[in-house]
């Protein structure tokens, strides 16, 4: 009877603390679970936030490849502007630099006009120098010297070179006419003018028309005076009658109408050297 009743005591005993056992386990796993469900739900909020951080990257990276496309494009158009400005800079320098040759050019061509006009007025200068120094105090009284512009002019009186109504030269005008042709053919790079003038009163010759003859008449003497008795070349002198209207002082009176009635000698400097100059000019495009 004792066996027995040991038996299931000890039966009982056993499956009693079986059951101590389990429960401490069981709890132990519940512990464990909820640990886990709580490091599953922080997990699951990680990975939320990862994914939002994931979506807001992929934003940052779409908006920064979208501005890269728009740099590049913005210096695909600046660097063409800058080569289009270079292009037009390098134009405008060669534009430039021509100018400049041109503007020196011209410089060089004025200067060299102003140095031609120089020596022409330096050479007019002596001439009438020399021509006044040949002259005595009485052949002066007769004949008027000055220079314009660079011409010389030379006015004779009509009482000194002829007769009234005559285009005789008589023997006083000759030996001033001998001292001009000598300073004349002094200067050969000067043309000679000669033109005869006259007042407004009439004349009537029998080989003389009118005052447009008389003063013709009177220049074209000179001229050959000048030729055949002091050897002055004739290519470069010129005769030309203006007759009464080309007046220096009025014809009311008998002072003025005096005044009127001369031949000018006109001396001017060769325009062969001008015109080369002119040829020569600068050519503009």
């Amino acid at each position: 009877m004792k066996p027995r009743i040991l038996t299931i005591a000890l039966v009982a005993g056993s499956i009693a603390l079986t059951s101590c056992v389990s429960n401490k386990k069981y709890a132990q796993l519940q512990a464990d679970y909820k640990t886990s469900q709580e490091a599953l739900a922080d997990n699951k909020a990680a990975l939320a936030e990862c994914n939002a951080n994931t979506r807001s990257l992929q934003q940052l990276l779409e908006d920064a490849r979208k501005r890269n496309n728009e740099l590049k494009e913005g210096y695909a158009e600046l660097k063409a502007t800058l080569d289009k400005s270079i292009q037009n800079n390098s134009q405008g320098n060669v534009n430039i630099a021509k100018l400049v040759d041109e503007i020196n050019a011209s410089n060089k061509y004025i200067k060299q006009l102003v140095a031609a006009k120089s020596k022409s007025d330096s050479l007019s200068m002596v001439l009438t120098n020399n021509l006044t120094r040949s002259l005595s105090r009485d052949d002066l009284r007769d004949v008027d010297i000055k220079v314009l512009k660079g011409v010389v002019y030379i006015s004779l009186a009509d009482n000194m070179l002829f007769n009234t109504g005559s285009y005789q030269i008589s023997s006083r005008a000759m030996s001033i006419l001998s001292k001009i042709a000598k300073i004349i053919k002094d200067y050969r790079d000067y043309d000679v003018l000669v033109e005869g003038n006259t007042d407004n009163v009439p004349i009537s010759r029998p080989n003389i028309r009118n005052n447009w003859d008389l003063s013709a008449l009177r220049a074209s003497s000179v001229v050959q005076a000048l030729q055949n008795d002091f050897g002055v070349d004739p290519s470069r002198m010129t005769a030309g009658g203006r007759g009464e209207y080309h007046a220096v002082a009025s014809n009311e009176n008998e002072q003025g109408r005096q005044l009127n009635r001369r031949t000018e000698i006109i001396i001017t400097p060769n325009l062969d050297q001008f015109m080369e100059l002119i040829d020569k000019a600068p050519e503009t495009e």
